[in-house]
Parts: structure tokens; C-alpha cells; sequence
């Protein structure tokens, strides 16, 4: 194979320096290897060949052969179609374009034979194909038995006459133009255990099915091999990490952890927190280094698993540090720690953008000789000027807004990396947590502390206001707050910020006797933080804002959110705003604003939000209906990947397969050095040589 991977994909018959340029700029296709492992993206049954007699109104897409006897243009402007008339000599059917008009006429002669592929519908007594795919015949492909691959292009590609049969087309030829079987990709042993096709038989049929079954076996086997070396690469550098890096000992618990746990709990720990504790606690006293992902839904209580984490340090003689992703989720991380350990005497410090200069010498100063116990702050603690006497654990709140070199940065603070506690309130699938964090332990906290009432969520639509508004003004009396949202997906649409700005006067005018304030990510920090404190103190009974509360305020007051045009939001992100509500012992509400007019997917989206309170249900259902790419986070997850056939959405059991076949042979050798293994080294070397490594980062 390797040879393949060194040929230039502009030598292959049919494709010449010119189409070369394209699949170089638009799909990244340089050589035979890679246009190899361009795969198609679905596959029809054109092994049929339809007369237009036969056409009735509940057909799907057919393919029909025949010429077409004239073109005529109808209507003005952007009315304006083309109809063309086609026929085999069993009938007539109209063909119609909309765009493109001047290059069909161009393209397409009367009297030529065509092979077309469409769906009919009908109109009246007569059936038309609206914009049908029509190519000249062409023996090899119209006459290939089965299934025939559909292959992704661009508008770019189009334009130039590279669409799916053309790549198909390529394709034939470059299977032509191997000699022999490929090079196998997988070990024996690894085909064996998993029961996979080989690999030429693979490649074979996800280009040329030669039957339904053989298509999904040759998936199998592409989608496994690709999770497969994912999963080994991430595994044999977690173990290698293992190996390498000793851990700083916290060997007791002291002093300050009992007292806290006796004196200043605000509340008896819940079953998962203590679960969570132990596990962490093992971590910590093993020599190893800790790498552990803490996932809990808002308001499980993770923050005082991560405080009682940190007086393990400082009663082991360490520091410890929590970085938060903003100002106001750090200051809010401090006020709560600080008050809670006052009674134990802990040294705790808050270091932000904002700290003033004087502030900040005194707390560098601090935090060199060791008087500082436990410091708090935002990107801040990252800078080269932070340094710290003994740093013995580093807890991250809210991971997915740290970039991977940040974090890193935060190692090299220490001669030997300190334990790491990455905690999240984004529940993340266990397939995605198997991928993205899969050098990470995970640990959940899947219960919600004495007195905390399940949220209720109702969908309204925008014609019930009235009825809304009362109900919002009764909560108020009651002595609650409100939160009111307004999409604003990016700062830069303005018709976003003036909905925004817009529902901020009609909530004033609807609701004269109350106080309201308003925040978004336009407004600059100091702005944005009196606001957010009008509402915090409890001065501003209404808070309309966008999406920049979804991580940082904590309201225990606050008992009804609102989400307008809630259909533009994802489900992880309706669930992240939903809580933050339902902090305090009331019950609490959030209420779907949307219009009449949703599709189908939006509906499943607001149903589930309707039916359950579950992060985890809710986070697999967003990577079911939005795929990986857009989960939010992974893009910044640091782990580089680009899946080009598996979908860790729907192919769950595969990915833990190859989990479990890569964790069997790296314990039988870690460091892949039996004969046996040498293709498996040779093949990581390949897949993974352009990424960095930041496996050693977490």
C-alpha cells in the first residue's frame, strides 16, 4: 500500500493535473491511497432500469434511458424553469430545472442517448423529475450489477464535472490499475478475535458492492479498524503515561479534611459524591499520577467533591488550584469555597484578569513561599509569572473551555505534574467520553443532593404570552426571580441582538413594577458583572440575557428560566440553561418559547427536553440527532480525530469492541514489540504521525 500512498493522484487515468487541483483543494485527495479511502456516502439500487410506461405516483428514485426531444423556457425572473420533454419510446416525461438553465442547454443535446436517475412526481394527469442526475450511457457503470456508491463533491467539483459518477468512474479505473491484493492492516490475531473481511475484499465492496451483505460486512471492517487504532493509540499512551509519571502521595487524611467533613458540610454527601470521593482518594494515595473526568449534572454537587479533593492536598502539604473559564464563575467558586472553609483556617485567593496589580504581587508572593493553600482564578493562573511552592493538584471546572495548551501550561508550574481533576456539568456519552477523553477515568455523580426538585419543563408557543406573563409575575410575588433567554448563537448578528435588546423594552413595559436588567457578550466585563450582581443580590427581579448565563451565575432564588425561539438552541445547551434553575428548594420551572412551525427534528428535541431531567440521556440523544463534530466541546477537546466512515454516534458496540481487543494485546505487550505486533506499529506510525501527541496532557 504504500506505494499507492506516494503516487499522485493527477497520474491516475481520467483524472490529469487539473482535476488533480480540485481533489487537493476541496477534498484533500493527493494520492491513489487517499482517494482509496474516499468513501461513499450512501448507495442506490440501480440495478433496475424503469420504462416510463410503468411510471405510478408512489415511486422512489428510478433510472430511466432514453433521449430528450426539446428544451422550452417558461416564466420570468426568478420563476424562470427549464422543461425538457424525455422519452424512451413507452412515453413522455417532462424533466425541470429551476437553476443552472444556461449549463444544462449547453451540456444536454436532443436525439443522444441519456441514462437519467430521479424521483418522479406527479402533477395532474402528468409526471415530471425536478433537476434529475443525467449522464451519458455509460456500459460499465449502467450495466454493474447491485448497489452503486454515491460519492460527496462540492458546488466546485460540480462545476467542473467532477460529480459522483465521474469520481465513480476515476475509481473503477484506479481499482483497474491495482495489481493484487493490498497490504493487510491488521494483524491476523486482531481479524481473528474481531471476525472481520480482509482488507482487499473490504476496499472492494464499499466501492463495488457486489451484494447488500458484503456491503455491511466491508463497513464493519472499515469502521472497526478505524475506531480500533484510535482506541489503541490513546490506550498504549495512557499506559505509557502511567508508567512514566509518578504521582505525588497524599498518603493520609488529615486535620483539615475531618474537620471540614464534621464541622462544614452544608449538607450530608450523597451516596455518588462518596463513590466519587473514593475513587479519587485511591488515585491520589497510589504514586500515580491522577487524570480524572467528573462529570455531574448542575447542581450535583461536584465543586465540594473538588474542595474536599484539595484538602487531601493541603493535608498532605500541597497546594491546590481550581481554574474556572470565567471571571464570574471563579469569584462565584471563591465566595462559596472561601466561606465554606473559614471555620479550618485554609488560606484560599482569587486571581483574575481583573485582580490590581498591588492584589496580585501580594497573592505571586503568597503562592511562592507556601502560605497560600488554595488559589481560584480564570486563564490567569496559566500566565509565567504564577508560581507555586508545592503544587500538588490542579481542578478544571468546565474542561471543553480550556484549550489543550493551557492546560498544559499548568503541568510545567511543577517538576513533576501535579494530580489533574477535570470536571464538567456537560454530560458527556459514554462513546464520545471513550474517544475524546479516552486517556481520562471517568467518574459520575448521577444523583442530586436531599430537598432538590426535579425541574418541571413545559413547551409553550408563542400565542400563549398571556397566560405566561401571569404566571411570571405570580413567581415574582412569591418572592422569585426569572431568567428570560434570547438566542444569540454568534455576537455578530445584529438581528440577534436587536430581538435581544427588543424582548429587554417589552419585559420592561409588560412588567413596570419590577426591576429588570439585561446581559450579553457584547457588554464589557465590568458592565456585564454589575448587572449580573443586580440580579445575584436579588435587586433585579427579571434577568434577560443570552446565552453567556449558561455557565457561572448561581441564583438559588431564581425558579423559572425562559428560552425564546428555543428551537435554535441544541439539546446539551437547552439542558445546560435549564440548570440554572432549580438550585434552591422550590420548585422550579423552564419554559420552550417557540412558534407553530417546527420540523420534525426540532419537535424530538423538545419532547425529550419536555420528558427528562437526565444529562446523560439527553447528551446521547444530542450525539444521535447532531453527530460528534457539533457535541459541544469535543472541538476543542484536543484530541485530533477525523473519522472518515465510523459515526461514534451510531456505532457504539464497534467502538467498544475495538476497546476491548486493543486493551487484550496491550496487555500482552505494551509496548508492541512481539514480531506479531509490527504491522500495528507500523500502522499507528502512519495514521498518527502528523498529530501531536497530547496524551500526556489530558
Amino acid at each position: 500500500m504504500s506505494d499507492l500512498s506516494t503516487r499522485d493522484i493527477k497520474f491516475l487515468p481520467g483524472v490529469g493535473p487539473k482535476k488533480a487541483e480540485l481533489f487537493n483543494k476541496e477534498l484533500k485527495i493527493f494520492s491513489f491511497e487517499d482517494l482509496l479511502y474516499y468513501f461513499p456516502y450512501k448507495y442506490i439500487d440501480r440495478s433496475r432500469t424503469y420504462k416510463i410506461k410503468e411510471i405510478d405516483g408512489n415511486m422512489p428514485y428510478i433510472q430511466l434511458r432514453g433521449e430528450i426531444l426539446n428544451f422550452e423556457t417558461q416564466g420570468e425572473g426568478k420563476g424562470r424553469r427549464l422543461i425538457a420533454r424525455f422519452s424512451d419510446g413507452t412515453g413522455i416525461i417532462e424533466l425541470v430545472w429551476f437553476k443552472g438553465i444556461k449549463f444544462i442547454i449547453e451540456k444536454y443535446k436532443p436525439g443522444i442517448e441519456y441514462t437519467l436517475f430521479g424521483k418522479p412526481t406527479r402533477f395532474g394527469s402528468k409526471f415530471n423529475i425536478a433537476h434529475p442526475e443525467i449522464d451519458p450511457i455509460d456500459d460499465i457503470i449502467d450495466k454493474a450489477p447491485g448497489l452503486q456508491a454515491y460519492y460527496s463533491t462540492t458546488e466546485k467539483m460540480k462545476s467542473h464535472f467532477l460529480n459522483s459518477k465521474a469520481i465513480q468512474k476515476i475509481m473503477y479505473n484506479l481499482w483497474k490499475s491495482i495489481n493484487g491484493p493490498l497490504p493487510e492492516t491488521l494483524p491476523a490475531q486482531v481479524i481473528a478475535r474481531s471476525q472481520v473481511i480482509y482488507l482487499t475484499e473490504a476496499i472492494q465492496n464499499i466501492h463495488f458492492p457486489q451484494s447488500p451483505d458484503l456491503l455491511r460486512k466491508a463497513q464493519f471492517r472499515l469502521k472497526f479498524e478505524e475506531l480500533f487504532y484510535l482506541q489503541l493509540n490513546i490506550l498504549r499512551f495512557t499506559r505509557q503515561r502511567q508508567k512514566k509519571l509518578g504521582g505525588f502521595r497524599f498518603d493520609h487524611i488529615g486535620d483539615y479534611f475531618n474537620n471540614f467533613y464534621h464541622q462544614c458540610l452544608p449538607f450530608e454527601l450523597t451516596n455518588a459524591q462518596k463513590r466519587v470521593l473514593r475513587e479519587i482518594r485511591a488515585d491520589v494515595g497510589s504514586g500515580k499520577q491522577m487524570n480524572r473526568l467528573l462529570q455531574g449534572d448542575v447542581g450535583s454537587g461536584k465543586t465540594l467533591v473538588a474542595l474536599m479533593s484539595m484538602l487531601m492536598a493541603v493535608d498532605n502539604g500541597f497546594q491546590a488550584c481550581l481554574m474556572a473559564p470565567t471571571e464570574i464563575l471563579a469569584s462565584q467558586h471563591y465566595e462559596s469555597i472561601s466561606e465554606l472553609v473559614a471555620p479550618i483556617g485554609i488560606h484560599v485567593e482569587l486571581l483574575t484578569g481583573s485582580t490590581r496589580k498591588k492584589e496580585r504581587e501580594r497573592i505571586h508572593e503568597g503562592l511562592l513561599t507556601g502560605d497560600v493553600n488554595l488559589i481560584i482564578g480564570t486563564h490567569a493562573l496559566i500566565e509565567n509569572t504564577v508560581l507555586f511552592s508545592n503544587l500538588g493538584l490542579v481542578v478544571i471546572d468546565e474542561q471543553h473551555r480550556f484549550g489543550v495548551e493551557q492546560r498544559a501550561r499548568l503541568w510545567k508550574k511543577n517538576n513533576r505534574p501535579p494530580h489533574i481533576l477535570v470536571m464538567t456539568a456537560t454530560p458527556i456519552p459514554r462513546t464520545l467520553a471513550m474517544t475524546v477523553y479516552g486517556d481520562l477515568d471517568v467518574s459520575v455523580i448521577d444523583e442530586l443532593p436531599p430537598g432538590r426538585k426535579p425541574i418541571q419543563t413545559i413547551h409553550q408557543y408563542d400565542n400563549k404570552r398571556g397566560a405566561l406573563y401571569a404566571s411570571i409575575r405570580k413567581q415574582i410575588e412569591m418572592g422569585r426571580q426569572i431568567y428570560i433567554v434570547y438566542p444569540l448563537i454568534q455576537e455578530s448578528e445584529r438581528s440577534d441582538l436587536k430581538n435581544l435588546e427588543d424582548g429587554f423594552k417589552h419585559i420592561q413595559e409588560v412588567f413596570p413594577e419590577f426591576k429588570v436588567c439585561m446581559v450579553h457578550g457584547k457588554m464589557k466585563p465590568a458592565e456585564k458583572d454589575a448587572e449580573m450582581q443586580k440580579f445575584v443580590s436579588g435587586e433585579a427581579h427579571i434577568m434577560v440575557a443570552t446565552t453567556v448565563i449558561e455557565v457561572g451565575v448561581n441564583v438559588p432564588n431564581a425558579s423559572v428560566m425562559i428560552i425564546e425561539n428555543a428551537e435554535r438552541f441544541g439539546l446539551s445547551q437547552l439542558h445546560q440553561l435549564r440548570g440554572r434553575v432549580g438550585r434552591g428548594a422550590d420548585q422550579s420551572y423552564c419554559i420552550l418559547m417557540t412558534s407553530h412551525k417546527l420540523s420534525q427534528e426540532t419537535r424530538k428535541r423538545l419532547e425529550i427536553m419536555v420528558r427528562t431531567n437526565d444529562g446523560f440521556e439527553i447528551s446521547e440523544a444530542d450525539l444521535q440527532l447532531r453527530g460528534p463534530g457539533d457535541m459541544e466541546g469535543t472541538q476543542q477537546s484536543g484530541i485530533a480525530f477525523d473519522l472518515k466512515i465510523a459515526n461514534i454516534a451510531k456505532d457504539g458496540q464497534i467502538l467498544q469492541l475495538a476497546r476491548d481487543i486493543a486493551n487484550e494485546i496491550l496487555d500482552k505487550d505494551p509496548e508492541l514489540s512481539l514480531t506479531e505486533n509490527y504491522v500495528l506499529n507500523r500502522q499507528l506510525q502512519k495514521i498518527f504521525k502528523k498529530k501531536i501527541n497530547w496524551s500526556l496532557i489530558s
